[in-house]
């Protein structure tokens, strides 16, 4: 039986005492992928270059090199683009699109070491919850394959918890990969907006977007956003080194939003097992503190209007003549309709129309205007009770993995992100960590600290994961 290192830690020495090869050791995952992933469908692809990036990782080691991903085989979300290699956001319109230049972080992982093994399935441009929504058909959860591994970044989740290598790049806009590492039993990490570069990322909300990071361990998460976190001219928002505060990773007063949690919605279960985490916390030496948040209840309405709106944009150069698979028409007007409606999935037309909706002249004050103030709101009052504790926590998700199918109104997959997209729209870094479980399904919780607060949620994951292993 073949045993898959878990960690970033454990593949990294694997290989520097030479016990294993980086090539052995991602053709194992490769054996694995070959074994599972017709069950799974965790990739659309696995790149064809993948031992010769395993052999030059072999060369290295051989000559003393030490990086921190050198020889580890990771996965990447298909929406970042791998020079020479399809990057097609798991949607028919870019079926055939092959990546012209690396991704920011693409240049940073293969700086590192880092073996990409292939790209994984999504919801079609990340617009979902569940990863049900990819043009080529849903992703299982590898703990039940009748269940959802939370989206958008749900086939990366998925690569991690079947063995299908070691750790694994997503995106996140609103939960998408502290989601699916709930789901799927893994740490997940958002990190300070502006800290990793969205430069070759194919964008859908792009004053939310960043790439981060699932592992089965804190660590990974942490290893992952030193090697991402770095400065990117070509990407207007990234932040100069210079310009990111240091923030003490001490850890010793956790708030908590009761009136969130209390939400209808929330499963007793996952209260449960949250009470049950704060009291363990107590015993540890944290001071817990209830906080008020008067307007996070609306978070999700202000998300799925601000979103829409910038995917709107975003996404108006997929047109069958600049970018995406061309329709046949009669005209260029023809041409457009029809190249839209035979490559953009259900989900994606349905937040285009309201972005197009939230947009336009009659109604952009009453909703996209309102929502950027409500926005605001939000953002201040969660920087403002940053100064009285050090981090929020409180679950990842309203319940444990659902079922294939089971939130088919997409109303209610919307509110499972309650939890999540308080970090997007303040641009605070979030970590989700398993903690409790619901019958055999795993809970995940999360936290957030304020901007470059990284380090503090790396201390209070650490302590909740050692609570685990207890």
């Amino acid at each position: 039986m073949k045993i898959y290192p878990k960690t970033i830690s454990e593949a990294r020495n694997l290989l520097k005492s030479r016990s294993m090869s980086s090539v052995e050791l991602t053709q194992m995952y490769l054996d694995r992928i070959n074994e599972m992933d017709s069950q799974i469908h965790a990739y659309l692809g696995v790149y064809d270059d993948v031992l010769d990036q395993a052999a030059d990782a072999d060369a290295q080691i051989r000559a003393g090199i030490d990086l921190p991903l050198l020889g580890v085989p990771i996965s990447i979300k298909d929406n970042i683009m791998f020079q020479g290699h399809t990057a097609s956001a798991a949607s028919k319109i870019l079926g055939n699109y092959i990546a012209p230049y690396n991704a920011h972080i693409i240049d940073e992982l293969r700086r590192a070491g880092a073996v990409l093994i292939g790209r994984t399935n999504m919801d079609e441009f990340a617009m979902g919850g569940s990863c049900e929504n990819s043009a080529y058909g849903p992703t299982h959860n590898p703990l039940d394959i009748s269940r959802v591994p939370g989206g958008s970044s749900g086939g990366a989740a998925a690569s991690v918890t079947a063995d299908m290598c070691v750790a694994a790049i997503g995106t996140d806009t609103g939960g998408s990969v502290r989601l699916p590492a709930s789901f799927c039993g893994l740490c997940g990490l958002y990190p300070t907006y502006g800290s990793t570069s969205r430069y070759g990322l194919i964008a859908m909300g792009s004053s939310f977007d960043q790439a981060g990071s699932l592992g089965r361990s804190v660590d990974d998460c942490a290893t992952l956003f030193t090697v991402l976190s770095t400065y990117d001219a070509r990407d207007a928002q990234s932040i100069p080194i210079a310009n990111r505060k240091q923030i003490l990773s001490e850890v010793k007063k956790i708030g908590i939003p009761r009136s969130l949690i209390a939400m209808d919605g929330v499963s007793e279960v996952v209260r449960s097992e949250f009470e049950r985490l704060l009291n363990e916390l107590k015993t540890k030496g944290y001071e817990i503190v209830d906080i008020e948040l008067p307007h996070i209840t609306a978070s999700v309405p202000t998300y799925y209007i601000i979103i829409p709106a910038e995917a709107s944009t975003n996404l108006s150069r997929m047109d069958g003549i600049r970018y995406g698979v061309r329709a046949k028409g009669v005209d260029l007007l023809d041409i457009y309709m029809n190249s839209k409606g035979e490559g953009f999935g259900p989900e994606v037309q349905r937040r285009l129309l309201l972005g197009a909706y939230v947009l336009s002249a009659g109604y952009y004050d009453a909703y996209y205007g309102k929502a950027t103030q409500v926005r605001e709101l939000i953002r201040q009052e969660i920087l403002k009770t940053f100064e009285t504790v050090d981090v929020i926590l409180t679950p990842t998700a309203t319940s444990g993995a659902p079922l294939i199918g089971a939130k088919s109104d997409p109303v209610a997959m919307y509110m499972m992100d309650i939890f999540t997209v308080p970090a997007n729209l303040s641009g605070c870094p979030a970590l989700s960590v398993p903690f409790g479980q619901d019958g055999s399904i795993p809970l995940g919780m999360h936290m957030m600290a304020p901007h470059w607060g990284e380090n503090r949620l790396f201390t209070l994951g650490r302590d909740i994961e050692s609570l685990n292993n207890q």
